[in-house]
């Protein structure tokens, strides 16, 4: 399951200078964001952004990798799937999405 997820983030993909992006989505296997900097699928990378759990905010570090990119009107949208979270950030996704 996914849930809407409207906030900035900061998309570093490997070897690449950080990009603003914005999230769209979130699940607890991944997410996706939107940015308008094209990114190829399989790179790997971290998205940064800030969650809101029980009220407070959290900011959280998700390794990803790119599992698919696609231009929609101005922007890319780009799902991500997550690598091993540490688990603090899997509980706080956990708690986001029972909301």
């Amino acid at each position: 399951m996914r849930k809407i997820l409207r906030t900035k983030a900061m998309l570093v993909i490997d070897g690449a200078a950080p990009a603003l992006a914005r999230t769209f989505d979130l699940g607890q296997g991944g997410m996706a964001v939107t940015t308008e900097k094209k990114v190829e699928v399989g790179q790997g990378g971290q998205v940064v952004f800030e969650l809101l759990v029980e009220g407070k905010p959290q900011l959280l570090t998700c390794r990803v990798k790119v599992a698919h990119c696609i231009f929609s009107g101005d922007e890319f949208k780009v799902g991500f799937a997550f690598g091993t979270l540490a688990p603090e950030v899997n509980a706080a996704i956990a708690k986001y999405i029972r909301t």
